[in-house]
Parts: C-alpha cells; sequence; structure tokens
C-alpha cells in the first residue's frame, strides 16, 4: 500500500504554488487533483493475477470495508473470479447464518464470523406488491416478501387453525417459508400469504451482500422442508391451498443453482400412512412431512401423520436422486426420531454423522442423540443439553454444524442467542447409550430481545 500512495503522489496533477496558500493547502490540492479512478488495474502497482492472489488470502470479514476503497476494489470483491480463486485454495469460510423474526411480518437475518466472533447484519429483503394489492382489489394475492416469511401466530395457531376450521383462508397469518443453501448462497422459498401458498424464491449472495428474486418453485408451498443434495436444492412437502381448506402436498422439486431451473420430484408415498381406513385418514389425520435431512448421499424425510394437537409417527422416506425414487426409512431412525413443537423433527450431520435434539420435559435441558445405522436405533451421547426451552417460541432451539462439530442455537434466560459448541469425550465406540463428558463452549453471544429463532443455516464462501 505503501508504493500505491507514492505512485499517486508522483502522478498527481501539478499545482502551481502560486494559485494556493500555505504548503498545506498545497498538499490538499495534489490529494483531490488526482483521479484514482484512472488506473484499470486494482492495485496499480500489481498486475491483477497477483492482487486477486492477495485478496482472496485475506480474512472475509475484511471485505465489508475494503469494498469501500474503491470501485476496482469493490468490483474484484464481489466478482465470481475471487470467489473461485478462494474454492480452488481451500479458502472458504464457513459463516453461521441466523434468522429471527423481530416483530410480527419481519424477518431479520445476521451472520456469524466464528474465526473473529463478529457478527454481520443482511440487508432486508426486497418487498414486492403485486398489481392486484397496489390497485386496492378486494381480494388481494399481493403480499410482502417479509409478510411471507414473517408470522405473528405461532406455528402451532396455524396448524390448529388448519383442523379446527379456526381462520378462514383470506384471514390466515403470514408464516410457513423454508431456508435453505446451495452453490455458496441462501435461499428463503415459499411461505403463507393470507390466502396463498407463495412460490417465490429470494436468494442471498454473500459475495455482493444483497437479496435477488429468482425462478419461483414449480408450485405454491408453506412449511415445506429444504436441503442440500450433491449441489441442488431439494424442496418437498409443506401444505397449500385445497378446496376445503389447506392442502398436505406430497409433491417435491430440485433447484439445479447452475441453470437455476426447477424440476419436478415424484411424490412421497407415505406407504405407512395408507395402513389407516382411507376416510379417516382423510378427514381426521393429515399426513405431512416434519423434517429433512441430507444424509449418506440421500434426502431422509421422517413423516407424521397430525390432528390437533396430536402428531403420530408414520416413520418416514428414503429419496434416492440416481433412481429418482422413493424407500421406506428403517423402523428404528424414522419411529424414534424426535421431535419439537408442531412436530418438527430437527436433524443435522457432521463428519457423516446424524444427529437430532430431543427436548426433555423440563424447561431447561434437553439430550442430543446421534443415529446409528447399524443397530437401527438413536443413541443418546449428551443426556444433558442446557437450552432454555421457551414454550411459546417456535423454534427455542437450532442444530448446525459448523467447522466440523456439532452447535446448539437456543436463548438463554436473559435473550442472549447463544452458539453453544459441543465437543465429545471418552466416546470409544463400544456401544454405550450414554456419553457423560461433555465439553461446552459458547462460540459467540449477542442480544436480539424478544427476536425468536427460525432458521439457521452454514454457508462456505
Amino acid at each position: 500500500m505503501g508504493s500505491y500512495l507514492s505512485v499517486a503522489s508522483s502522478n498527481a496533477g501539478s499545482v502551481d504554488s502560486e494559485n494556493v496558500h500555505g504548503s498545506v493547502s498545497n498538499k490538499r490540492a495534489k490529494i483531490t487533483t488526482y483521479d484514482f479512478e484512472s488506473y484499470s488495474r486494482i492495485i496499480p502497482t500489481l498486475p491483477d493475477e497477483l492482487s486477486f492472489q492477495i485478496l482472496a488470502r485475506l480474512p472475509r470479514i475484511c471485505y465489508l470495508k475494503l469494498k469501500m476503497v474503491s470501485r476496482n476494489w469493490k468490483a474484484a470483491i464481489t466478482s465470481s473470479e475471487l470467489a473461485q480463486l478462494r474454492r480452488e485454495l481451500g479458502l472458504l469460510e464457513e459463516w453461521l447464518y441466523v434468522l429471527t423474526k423481530v416483530e410480527a411480518n419481519k424477518l431479520d437475518c445476521h451472520a456469524l464470523d466464528p474465526s473473529s466472533q463478529k457478527w454481520q447484519r443482511l440487508p432486508s429483503m426486497p418487498s414486492f406488491v403485486s398489481e392486484e394489492e397496489s390497485s386496492g382489489r378486494t381480494r388481494s394475492y399481493g403480499f410482502r416478501m417479509w409478510n411471507a416469511v414473517g408470522s405473528s401466530s405461532r406455528i402451532a395457531d396455524f396448524f390448529r387453525g388448519w383442523f379446527w376450521r379456526r381462520y378462514g383462508l383470506d384471514q390466515m397469518p403470514f408464516c410457513g417459508c423454508s431456508v435453505g443453501v446451495a452453490d455458496g448462497c441462501l435461499y428463503v422459498l415459499g411461505g403463507f400469504s393470507k390466502a396463498v401458498a407463495l412460490n417465490c424464491v429470494w436468494r442471498y449472495d454473500p459475495c455482493v451482500n444483497l437479496w435477488q428474486e429468482v425462478n419461483p418453485m414449480m408450485s405454491g408451498r408453506a412449511f415445506s422442508k429444504a436441503s442440500l443434495l450433491e449441489s441442488k436444492l431439494y424442496v418437498v412437502g409443506g401444505v397449500s391451498r385445497g378446496r376445503n381448506g389447506l392442502l398436505p402436498l406430497r409433491s417435491g422439486e430440485v433447484l439445479d443453482p447452475k441453470t437455476g431451473l426447477w424440476s419436478e420430484l415424484p411424490e412421497m408415498p407415505f406407504v405407512k400412512a395408507q395402513v389407516l381406513p382411507t376416510a379417516f385418514l382423510a378427514d381426521v389425520l393429515k399426513p405431512i412431512a416434519t423434517g429433512m435431512a441430507s444424509y449418506k448421499g440421500k434426502l431422509y424425510v421422517p413423516q407424521s401423520l397430525y390432528s390437533w394437537p396430536f402428531f403420530f409417527d408414520i416413520g418416514g422416506e428414503i429419496y434416492d436422486s440416481e433412481l429418482n425414487s422413493w424407500t421406506t426409512m428403517p423402523d428404528g431412525l424414522g419411529d424414534g426420531w424426535p421431535a419439537r413443537q408442531a412436530g418438527t423433527k430437527l436433524g443435522v450431520v457432521v463428519n457423516d454423522e446424524l444427529y437430532t435434539l430431543e427436548p426433555s420435559s423440563s424447561l431447561d435441558s434437553g439430550q442430543i442423540k446421534k443415529y446409528d445405522p447399524e443397530e437401527d436405533i438413536w443413541r443418546t451421547i449428551v443426556p444433558q443439553v442446557p437450552v432454555h426451552d421457551f414454550t411459546d417460541a417456535e423454534s427455542p432451539y437450532l442444530l448446525a454444524g459448523l467447522r466440523g462439530k456439532l452447535h446448539v442455537v437456543t436463548k438463554d434466560a436473559s435473550n442472549n442467542l447463544q452458539i453453544m459448541q459441543v465437543v465429545l469425550q471418552n466416546d470409544a465406540g463400544n456401544g454405550a447409550s450414554e456419553v457423560g463428558n461433555a465439553l461446552w463452549n459458547t462460540v459467540a453471544s449477542k442480544n436480539f430481545g424478544a427476536a425468536e429463532l427460525i432458521s439457521c443455516q452454514v454457508l462456505d464462501a
């Protein structure tokens, strides 16, 4: 940088000392007459190839300020060339993205750099209002994007309204988006707005720090499940609008982020749901997908039958992308998959191991379980998890696999968001049902006030 400034001074336009007053004014004149944007190179004294090598090796958190140096620097830092170079050099950094609901119909997203323990607040999602809404028609199908992802009611209230017809369709609250990742970007998909299950998709690109609307899904869906498999983003299940209320969806689709195109998946069979009488199944119990995890090269989707306020586990099904077909999930895996509020089943894969968190009957603990594929059972590996289970929260805790370690995201009694890393000890792999020693390390903490947890994702960039 020293040579950069010296070159700038030597090439500055000449200034007649008789036209300025004093040496200070002369220095200011020299600086202001220099055109920093006149150079086509990123760093004027270096080839761009070398400049890219330098920028690629800087911590990603530095890019936030370096983009303000000049237009050339901003263009270089936000370019696909720099991102590709960081990928080739193995310099991609994992950041944790946490989505929260700060108030009714508003979603916020913050990114954590675990190395510096610094937070970055993402820009707000753009709003979109359809012509029908802007023209003030009575039956409006318009929406604002944050309406689709926020919620003025709990998930449990939504399902209660679904089965008990508490709400008319036009009075349904805004809720039910899905969140996923693909190709180093964050995706927010669908949701429910008034009488419409949305098919809209918004993508956040961390390189340019912007949200963009991309190709919509083939079907409108809310409360669907999303997961990454083989560089593609899969979305399955959820609900849509039916003749007599909301219709559970068996369908799924997949996005290829390289082309931006969606493709249809075969419907989930819900084989175990077929053992019940058809009339009883249709009128009382609704088959829904309650989770999804990318595990061992396939998609594992636990399923349930729902009748407020009860969930009945019916195992689950596995999607094989090579065969483009569904098979029944092993009994122990599906039936033993723990559920949190409203039947949602968490699942995160860390180092090829599938983990979940089972809430306890108390308000301040839980258990971490790991699936044993050989025995087809869930084993408790951490019998005591320090989570504060807010009974009125949609997502009192979340799981994330960050930098090869299992993390629990939760809030303490003071509303501080806690990112806690668990390090398992004395795991001899002898089949013991419990591992009593677990070291908890608080990676980061931040006060988000009364904001509720919605989702968390890990991105490489």
